[in-house]
């Protein structure tokens, strides 16, 4: 029998996964599988989308690792949402490359945001402080 409390319980590891996450979503448009010939300003716009949604996934896991509030795992599923919806949104939904990159990172960042938020909803504040 497999035990429950392993998702239960808010892990240092997810926190880590959050960070690695970030990573790869920041350096998301150097990966090799990009194949079409976008102009230099569209690829400017996914590049800064690419380094500030990832930037913000690494902030938040980093903040979630030192103390956890409820907000920072809010934002982390909003991020994972926006993440999954820009290619359409920005417009380079035609590099189907990095837009699956997006959706597969994006739904990665979504789930472990909703995981943790799962977690830690009925947690009281001081139980949420001990988290470290």
């Amino acid at each position: 029998m497999s035990d429950n409390r392993f998702f239960k319980t808010h892990r240092a590891w997810e926190d880590w996964f959050g960070m690695l996450l970030g990573v790869l979503i920041m350096v998301s448009p150097w990966f090799p599988i990009q194949v079409t010939d976008t102009g230099d300003l569209e690829r400017t716009h996914l590049v800064l989308n690419s380094f500030v949604v990832g930037m913000l996934v690494l902030g938040l896991a980093q903040l979630e690792y030192v103390a956890l509030h409820r907000w920072e795992e809010v934002a982390t599923v909003l991020l994972g949402l926006w993440l999954i919806a820009s290619p359409y949104v920005l417009g380079y939904a035609m590099d189907q490359g990095l837009q699956l990159w997006h959706i597969v990172l994006g739904a990665l960042v979504a789930i472990v945001g909703a995981l943790q938020l799962w977690q830690d909803w009925n947690l009281s504040e001081q139980e949420l402080a001990k988290h470290s």
